[in-house]
């Protein structure tokens, strides 16, 4: 696929890495707008209002008493934020700053400054989606699924992900504090994160002690992650390692030809995904050829940090019967989004298309359900690659990573069950 779309994860990452400078928006005033309005003559039922624009810009311009807040590239970027807002696609289709638009790129390059945690809207709160492997925010122990209540001791329940953003965001060796809910307990919690430079490191792998199996991991889909497991999945073989356990726990995503090509490293033929454009035309995209690891024995660990681009990898390997999927049900994002550039360096991300699982399933809201369950309990961990260098067996199976044991489990079962 040539095509490449950004997806929530280049949104979301982003929005917690340090920025590069505002640059000042569309300065409009009213005889703007209205030169900009279509003739009454030629307006229509479905056209925008645009003197209706142009007559609360003026107002506000002449009579809201808090001068200092009436600026002109806030009030424009307030205007188009609000016109997203509408279309009601929470946590997908947004509006993106000129700064947002220099960190999109920072992030496809697998290395930006933050915190190191995808976050976003969702039920009018800010959520962790997932915390990137190695970063500060998973070292100080943000969870998938946490709910950010304060910044720094101030409130964030009322503000638009934008503000939440400028509130976490900040050079590299400051602090910020955050206030904590766990949905789960309803418990409170403060966690303060040293921010810092975060290098991506996408594919790791380690065979596990006292096995046969190899647990590689993707912490993401940024440029060039097929590349690298592709280079895993042949060095393991060559050892004679058989036995994979593909870890997407906590993958937030990323490129959509990366995943078409991750995906296919494990299937012979078929379909990787459906995508559903504007007109309900949905069109097939096939599994590509000489993947490197078709026939090994294979199980998916997925967890509710699992999003975007890993649910389609997921997806497609659960529709072709070719992996048991591990875990807790997906995050639930489903659509491709589109950047298109506005003149002042800011950017329109809009859900141009769907993403459907080769059987017609919707990804979109509903996630990917795994086929065995297993929940991880706080304050249970997972286990990655990086550590599991320094495990003895017996640590291994005293762990609290119930998910990754049983998906050794179950990989192991299947290399012996007989060939039919």
């Amino acid at each position: 696929m040539h095509r490449r779309f950004f997806s929530l994860w280049q949104l979301s990452v982003l929005l917690i890495s340090v920025g590069v400078g505002l640059v000042g928006g569309v300065l409009l005033d009213r005889q703007g707008l209205v030169a900009f309005a279509p003739s009454p003559t030629g307006a229509t039922e479905t056209a925008p209002n645009w003197r209706l624009l142009a007559e609360v810009w003026h107002t506000i311009q002449r009579f809201y008493v808090e001068r200092s807040a009436v600026q002109p590239h806030r009030l424009t970027y307030g205007a188009i934020n609000g016109m997203v807002d509408a279309l009601g696609d929470t946590g997908h289709s947004s509006f993106l700053t000129p700064e947002m638009v220099d960190l999109m790129r920072s992030v496809t390059e697998g290395q930006f400054e933050g915190i190191g945690a995808e976050i976003q809207m969702k039920d009018k709160r800010v959520v962790i989606v997932a915390p990137l492997d190695n970063s500060p925010a998973q070292r100080a122990g943000l969870r998938p699924g946490d709910i950010i209540l304060q910044v720094n001791q101030e409130s964030v329940t009322r503000l638009p992900l934008e503000q939440v953003v400028q509130r976490i965001r900040g050079p590299r060796g400051t602090t910020v504090t955050l206030t904590l809910l766990d949905p789960n307990t309803e418990q409170t919690r403060d966690v303060t994160v040293v921010r810092e430079r975060v290098a991506v490191h996408n594919v790791t792998w380690q065979q596990l002690p006292g096995t046969t199996v190899v647990h590689v991991r993707i912490a993401g889909f940024s440029q060039g992650v097929t590349k690298d497991l592709r280079q895993a999945l042949t060095a393991l073989e060559q050892q004679g390692l058989m036995h994979i356990v593909l870890d997407l726990r906590n993958n937030p995503g990323g490129l959509l030809n990366e995943a078409v090509a991750t995906a296919s490293q494990f299937l012979s033929s078929g379909t990787v995904l459906l995508v559903q454009d504007v007109h309900g035309t949905t069109t097939p995209v096939p599994v590509q050829k000489q993947g490197v690891a078709p026939g090994l024995p294979l199980v998916v660990l997925i967890n509710q940090g699992t999003a975007s681009a890993a649910e389609i990898v997921a997806g497609a390997l659960q529709d072709a019967h070719r992996a048991v999927l591990v875990g807790e049900t997906t995050f639930g994002t489903g659509t491709v989004l589109k950047p298109f550039p506005l003149s002042d360096g800011s950017a329109l991300m809009l859900a141009i298309e769907e993403w459907l699982t080769p059987n017609g399933r919707v990804i979109w809201h509903q996630g990917i359900a795994p086929d065995v369950v297993v929940s991880l309990t706080p304050p249970a961990v997972l286990l990655l690659p990086d550590t599991e260098r320094t495990l003895t067996a017996a640590q291994l199976q005293a762990s609290d990573d119930a998910q990754l044991l049983h998906a050794v489990h179950l990989v192991t079962q299947a290399a012996k069950a007989p060939t039919p």
